[in-house]
């Protein structure tokens, strides 16, 4: 009766046995194949089975991809959005009350047409007072310059009364009291001369302060009359009538949209390939396509993002384009060549910067840095790569420059 337990026993330790030990025997008996077979395959030494064994447990299984460079269509295709040429908030620049009907948003204006017109209140009677000031000091003029005249005659009078008397006292035949009231008048006429000169630029200088004057209440008058300034829409309703309008007051807002801005973000890896001039399409979101060509590339880039903003400018003459529209924007651009890749197969190196894994001539992984040009269904468009390039898109993430690989490639798979 113990018999049984000890041959189950040795049963279960040679199963043991063989399944720890000789696994690999185990399962090519299990499949059916000799020893001898496997025996006459191997063609190489004891001594070279050991080296190379190593060796090829050593190398790491990737999947490659054989990829050759193909030219990439001569297009940037940016995402934007469609901008108003100009849109102006026009507010007041005084105090006062809306005296005119509100003219309603969607209206169409002209340069100059009225928007708001504002109560004028005691402006034209201070415009009129300015105005009379002005015609005073004006009066006043013609009698200061002939006060200088005269001044000037009686200096010419008295410096020629003064010159007979010096001669006539130095012969004898004048007193000194002639002389000395001669000299006196002489002076007295120079002082009418400065008297009169004041008199004559106060008066100049009061024409001046009624000028400065009129052109304050007739500016005054003329923000009276806020106005349209250029042709475009009311995007909002003007002010209501009755409405307190003060420095800064909302009058309405008005956007010119016959010429319209189609404004996209170029990324720096493309932005040189944008020039002013390039023509340029764009596709709204509701289907429609418009043409026309860049005006602006922005020289700095935004601090967030790292893109650029691109400005195209198209004619918009029936204005069906509105402002504010999604646009997907192709622009005309020197054409290059790239590789189309799964995206999965981009990486970093250590230093953190993009590229990929390739296997170089002696079965060894490598890096290059790559720069991504385009990002679509298909995979990601590259460039940095040679013309011909064996790249690694499965196991990557294992492998390190010089590591040995045992590549596979994608296309014998499929």
């Amino acid at each position: 009766m113990r018999l049984i337990p000890l041959v189950t026993a040795i049963a279960v330790s040679a199963g043991l046995y063989f399944l720890v030990l000789q696994r690999e025997d185990l399962f090519a008996f299990a499949r059916g194949e000799a020893a001898a077979e496997a025996a006459q395959t191997d063609t190489g030494t004891p001594a070279e089975e050991a080296e190379a064994a190593p060796a090829a447990e050593k190398r790491v299984g990737v999947v490659v991809k054989r990829s050759e460079a193909r030219p990439l269509d001569s297009a940037v295709i940016l995402r934007g959005q469609t901008q108003a040429a100009r849109q102006v908030e026009v507010r007041a620049e005084t105090t006062s009350t809306v005296l005119s009907e509100p003219l309603r948003k969607g209206t169409q204006v002209k340069a100059g047409d009225l928007l708001c017109e504002l109560d004028p209140g005691t402006r034209l009677a201070a415009h009129q007072e300015a105005q009379a000031r002005l015609l005073e000091a004006r009066a006043r003029t013609p009698e200061a310059e002939a006060k200088l005249e005269e001044a000037n005659a009686r200096l010419k009078e008295a410096t020629i009364n003064l010159t007979a008397a010096e001669k006539l006292s130095q012969e004898g035949y004048a007193s000194e009291t002639r002389l000395a009231a001669a000299r006196a008048a002489e002076r007295t006429a120079v002082a009418g001369i400065a008297a009169a000169q004041g008199g004559l630029e106060t008066s100049r200088a009061g024409i001046e302060s009624a000028l400065a004057l009129v052109a304050s209440t007739s500016k005054e008058i003329d923000r009276l009359r806020i106005t349209a300034p250029f042709d475009g829409l009311l995007e909002s309703d003007t002010a209501e009538i009755g409405s307190l309008m003060q420095p800064g007051s909302l009058c309405a807002t008005v956007i010119q949209l016959d010429t319209i801005k189609v404004v996209g973000f170029v990324p720096e890896t493309e932005v040189n390939r944008v020039h002013l001039g390039a023509l340029a399409g764009a596709e709204l979101a509701n289907g429609a396509r418009v043409q026309g060509e860049v005006t602006f590339v922005s020289r700095s880039a935004d601090p967030t993002t790292r893109t650029f903003e691109v400005e195209i400018t198209v004619d918009n003459p029936d204005l069906k384009i509105r402002d504010g529209q999604t646009a997907d924007i192709v622009i005309s651009a020197e054409g290059t060549k790239a590789h189309l890749l799964p995206q999965s197969a981009l990486t970093l190196n250590n230093d953190g910067r993009l590229g990929v894994r390739i296997v170089r001539e002696d079965q060894t992984a490598g890096f290059v840095l790559v720069s991504l040009l385009r990002d679509t269904a298909e995979g990601v468009w590259v460039s940095g790569l040679p013309e011909k390039a064996d790249v690694i898109v499965v196991g990557q993430d294992f492998v390190t420059e010089g590591v040995p690989v045992a590549p596979t490639y994608q296309e014998a798979m499929q």
